[in-house]
């Protein structure tokens, strides 16, 4: 399995190139960039984007995606700031959402990545067929810019109701999306239900991970075996995807924990379960 790591561990502060070396050192092989304003500015292409691109180019490590943003703003959602979403019914704010998702997009003309990791509603969303349909209209716009840059969109399933595993593939089924895949999140398995049922659902689509612990109860992004999840449960499965994801990390930020020392033994302990 291709190991790999989200920097949404360094979400909190400025992406650079000794953070990406670190990784590296690690014995990371691929990376995925969390696209939030504080931590890489997508928008200064002249400048933060460039010396991101730059290590990119010289380090011979692939950026296998990006995930996209949650907020517009530089300081994670502060009081007030409206998050994105692709599933607004607000004709106006669903134009905003998208717009800004497409400038994490043009990354790749400076930064070539394979996937774009993408939300469907806010936390806990509720399902209703006009949402439904808001969000099957994103992604249609959204996968014909993309084409062009060589990026693929993957759809996360996230704990609300417009994201369950039946939903997103009856999205991708009902719109032929036949080029949309799906980035399975265990941790948001594993709270809204079965991570073995949610993954059969989804097996064919399966193209990327991302890989964490939880209790059932909070969003935590514990290093596995830190809470419930089957891990040897949860390796099976993703062997058994036809698409041969890479084993994705997206870990919180533990000021107790270097990151950089556990990954080697994280990733062993995985790859043996």
């Amino acid at each position: 399995m291709l190991k790999a790591v989200s920097t949404y561990l360094y979400v909190r502060e400025r992406l650079h190139p000794g953070i990406l070396d670190g990784l590296t050192r690690s014995g990371v092989q691929a990376i995925e960039i969390f696209a939030a304003r504080q931590h890489l500015d997508y928008a200064n292409r002249k400048a933060h984007v460039k010396e991101i691109a730059e290590w990119f180019r010289g380090s011979g490590i692939p950026l296998n995606s990006v995930h996209s943003p949650l907020y517009a703003d530089y300081e994670w959602g502060r009081a007030g700031a409206l998050p994105i979403n692709l599933a607004s019914t607000d004709r106006a704010g669903l134009v905003e959402a998208m717009d800004e998702v497409k400038r994490a997009l043009e990354i790749a003309e400076q930064i070539p990545f394979r996937f774009l990791v993408q939300h469907l509603g806010l936390p806990n969303e509720s399902f209703s067929e006009k949402k439904f349909e808001s969000a099957m209209t994103s992604i249609e716009h959204l996968r014909a810019f993309a084409k062009p840059l060589g990026v693929r969109i993957l759809l996360e399933n996230i704990p609300n109701e417009l994201s369950t595993p039946d939903k997103l593939m009856e999205m991708i089924h009902a719109a032929h999306f036949n080029d949309v895949g799906i980035c399975f999140d265990f941790g948001h398995a594993h709270m809204m239900g079965s991570v073995r049922e949610a993954f059969e659902i989804m097996r064919t689509q399966v193209c990327s991970t991302h890989v964490h612990d939880n209790a059932k109860v909070h969003d935590s992004h514990l290093w596995p075996g830190e809470g419930t999840i089957d891990w040897k449960e949860a390796m099976e499965l993703m062997r058994s995807a036809p698409q041969a994801p890479p084993l994705m990390l997206e870990l919180a930020e533990n000021e107790k924990v270097n990151p950089l020392e556990k990954f080697g033994a994280t990733f062993e302990k995985l790859e043996t379960a």
